[in-house]
C-alpha cells in the first residue's frame, strides 16, 4: 500500500445509520430495511482515504452496538478514528425511502437527542485534534441539529484558523433540521462561512446567508459568487454543481469552481449525461472529496474541477453513503472508458 498523500484532513460532524426499504417500495410497505452508515462529512473522510489521503474522523458515538457499526465502518476504509468520542446516548437515523419515475426519493430523520447532539463541545480538545492537519471540513448540517454541536463546529473553525489550518465548509442547508430548532438558520450559518477557506455553495446558499433573495435566482449566479467573495474575506475558492433532473434516474451534472485570485478564474466542467442511476446520495460529499484532493495535489482549477466532478459522477453508480470508487475508477468515468476491465 503507497504511502499517504501530504496533508492530513480532519473531518467533524454526526454519523447516521441509514434505513432503507427495498427499491420500488413506500417505507409502508417495508417489512426489511437494509442498513449502511453514512453522514456528510464521515462520507468525506472516506472518500479522501480511498483516495491515499490520511483523514481522522471527529465525533461523538454511542458506546453500543449501532455506535459501533459506525466505527467499524470508518476503520475498514483506512480513516483513523482516535478523534471519535463514545459516550452514552443514542445513535441518529435517517430513513431514506428511494425514488422512481417521476416520484422523488424521500429522506425522514431520527436524530433528536443523538449522542452527538447532546455532546458538550468542551470535550472537544481541538488543538490536539488538528495537531498536524493541513484541513478541516465540516458542514451547515451540524449547527442545524443543535446548540451545542453549532457551538463545537464554530470552536473547531476558530481553533483551525488560530492554527494556520485551512478550513473547508459545505453549506449543506437542511431546512427540515433549521425549522425543527425554530429558526432559518442563516445567521448562523454567515458566521461560520465567515472562517472558510473553501466552500461547497452555491446562489441560493449565498442568497439565504448574506439576505439577499434575488441572488437566488440562477441567472445571477456570478454575481451571488461575486457578493459571497466581498463578504466573506477568507474565501479563496468556492464549488458548486449544477443539476438538471429529467426523472428519478436521469440527470444532467456539471461542476463550477471558482476562485478569488482573478489569475485563478472559473472552471467548468461536465455535463454528464447520468441514467440508472444507483444512489445519489452522498454525491455531494464525493463532489467535496474530489475538489479537496485536486487543492491537496496542487493541480489547476480545470483539473480540480474535473476530478471533482468524476468524483460525483462515479458515487451515482456507488450504493451507499460512501463513495468506494478508486482514483483509477474516477479517471475511467473521465475518460468515458466503459469497456470491462479484465
Amino acid at each position: 500500500m503507497s504511502a499517504p498523500l501530504p496533508g492530513r484532513i480532519v473531518c467533524f460532524g454526526e454519523m447516521l445509520l441509514r434505513l432503507s426499504p427495498p427499491a420500488g417500495r413506500l417505507l409502508a410497505q417495508a417489512s426489511t430495511l437494509d442498513l449502511c452508515t453514512g453522514g456528510a462529512e464521515a462520507n468525506v473522510a472516506v472518500s479522501l482515504a480511498r483516495l491515499g489521503h490520511a483523514t481522522a474522523m471527529v465525533t461523538t458515538l454511542p458506546d453500543s452496538a449501532p455506535g459501533q457499526i459506525a466505527v467499524d465502518a470508518l476503520r475498514t476504509h483506512g480513516v483513523d478514528v482516535g478523534g471519535v468520542r463514545r459516550e452514552p446516548g443514542r445513535m441518529g437515523l435517517y430513513f431514506l425511502t428511494p425514488g422512481a419515475v417521476l416520484r422523488p426519493s424521500e429522506i425522514v430523520y431520527d436524530r433528536a437527542g443523538s449522542s452527538f447532539a447532546c455532546a458538550d463541545p468542551a470535550g472537544y480538545d481541538w488543538n490536539a485534534l488538528l495537531a498536524g492537519a493541513a484541513w478541516l471540513h465540516v458542514s451547515g448540517i451540524s449547527p442545524a441539529v443543535g446548540a451545542a454541536p453549532a457551538r463545537a463546529v464554530a470552536e473547531a473553525m476558530r481553533s483551525a484558523r488560530a492554527l494556520g489550518v485551512r478550513v473547508s465548509f459545505d453549506g449543506n442547508y437542511r431546512a427540515s433540521l433549521w425549522a425543527a430548532r425554530g429558526e432559518d438558520g442563516a445567521g448562523v450559518l454567515r458566521a461560520l462561512m465567515a472562517r472558510a477557506d473553501l466552500a461547497f455553495a452555491n446562489g441560493r446558499d449565498f442568497a439565504l446567508l448574506l439576505g439577499r433573495p434575488e441572488l437566488a435566482q440562477p441567472e445571477r449566479e456570478d454575481e451571488a459568487v461575486a457578493a459571497a467573495f466581498a463578504a466573506f474575506p477568507h474565501l479563496g475558492h468556492i464549488a458548486f454543481t449544477r443539476r438538471r433532473e429529467l426523472s428519478v434516474q436521469q440527470h444532467e451534472l456539471r461542476a463550477c469552481l471558482r476562485t478569488r485570485d482573478a489569475s485563478g478564474g472559473a472552471a467548468e466542467a461536465g455535463p454528464y449525461h447520468l441514467h440508472e442511476i444507483v444512489d445519489r446520495i452522498g454525491t455531494g460529499d464525493a463532489f467535496a472529496a474530489g475538489i479537496l484532493d485536486g487543492l491537496l495535489r496542487g493541480e489547476g482549477p480545470a483539473a480540480v474541477a474535473g476530478f471533482g466532478l468524476a468524483a460525483a459522477v462515479a458515487k451515482h453508480s456507488i450504493a451507499g453513503d460512501f463513495n468506494l470508487a478508486s482514483r483509477e475508477q474516477i479517471a475511467m468515468v473521465a475518460a468515458g472508458a466503459l469497456s470491462v476491465r479484465r
